[in-house]
């Protein structure tokens, strides 16, 4: 039976090319979702069976939308990781140069990866958000009689009526997303990566230095953790959760004994998957 794959749309997303690159040779079919929550939401309730959102971006941070999405309104196992290489271009439905431009359209996190572009090229031009890369570029293909550009990637200016002003406008080379697989089914990808383990970790309010106890109980284990951050539980200000990457597969007997550990000081221990990540590797433009 073919599988249905949510994404973030229109088509054209990075969020679809993660997909793509996820589930390539595999019998699924690919739907456009217009927000994160959308996305997971379309896997909570049953009309997808799998979800690939955006978690993490090396230049502007943690996709706070999806994780606090995953973290309070839904509970769906994380079945894979990808770190994906973004490139941002400028693109306009017309031939124009950077003076005609009176309004730019993309995502924020594209504006903020090409921010030193902007302020150089076209630095009194208006910027309006859209809710994704590939909508912007869809918007502007729709208008092509307005002074309009767009940032987004290039598989949408393969898919919309639109051509490059400028490419590779990001203001970094080394610039990666994270994009996390999510279903209740277990899945099987055509290629194999490491692995690594998720946990929310919820402290007691009124355990000083539970933090450090938490971080110890890994520590003496000698097992590696590659991310640690902090989220809002939303009930009360100075209270968090903490989600914690740990690089390696959930076993028998080390991480068990450490999520015990935990839990017996008091906090609340919430797997939030084992599962492989993989890093494409990044096209250096010529």
């Amino acid at each position: 039976m073919e599988r249905r794959v949510a994404f973030l749309g229109p088509h054209g997303t990075f969020t679809e090319e993660a997909a793509r690159f996820f589930f390539k040779g595999q019998q699924v079919s690919y739907v456009p979702c217009r927000t994160i929550p959308d996305v997971l939401d379309a896997v909570d309730q049953g009309k997808t069976e799998i979800a690939v959102v955006p978690i993490e971006n090396s230049i502007e941070g943690t996709v706070n939308l999806t994780m606090d999405w995953l973290i309070h309104h839904v509970d769906i196992p994380v079945r894979g990781e990808l770190a994906y290489p973004i490139s941002q271009h400028l693109m306009v439905a017309k031939n124009m140069d950077y003076s005609e431009v009176k309004k730019v359209f993309s995502h924020p996190q594209a504006v903020a990866q090409s921010r030193l572009f902007l302020r150089k090229y076209l630095p009194d031009v208006e910027i309006e958000y859209m809710t994704s890369t590939a909508e912007a570029v869809k918007w502007i293909s729709e208008h092509p009689q307005k002074p309009w550009a767009a940032i987004g990637n290039r598989l949408s200016q393969e898919i919309y009526p639109v051509q490059f002003l400028h490419e590779f406008i990001q203001d970094h080379d080394n610039n990666y997303t994270r994009f996390l697989v999510v279903s209740s089914l277990a899945l099987q990808f055509a290629e194999c990566g490491k692995e690594k383990t998720t946990i929310l970790v919820t402290l007691p309010s009124d355990f000083p230095g539970a933090l450090y106890q938490v971080l110890a109980a890994f520590a003496w284990r000698k097992i590696n953790l590659s991310r640690i951050e902090s989220r809002p539980t939303k009930t009360g200000l100075g209270n968090y959760h903490f989600i914690i990457d740990i690089e390696q597969e959930m076993d028998e007997v080390l991480l068990p004994g450490a999520f015990a550990e935990i839990e017996a000081l008091g906090c609340q221990v919430r797997q939030m998957g084992s599962y492989p990540y993989f890093i494409k590797e990044l096209k250096v433009k010529s």
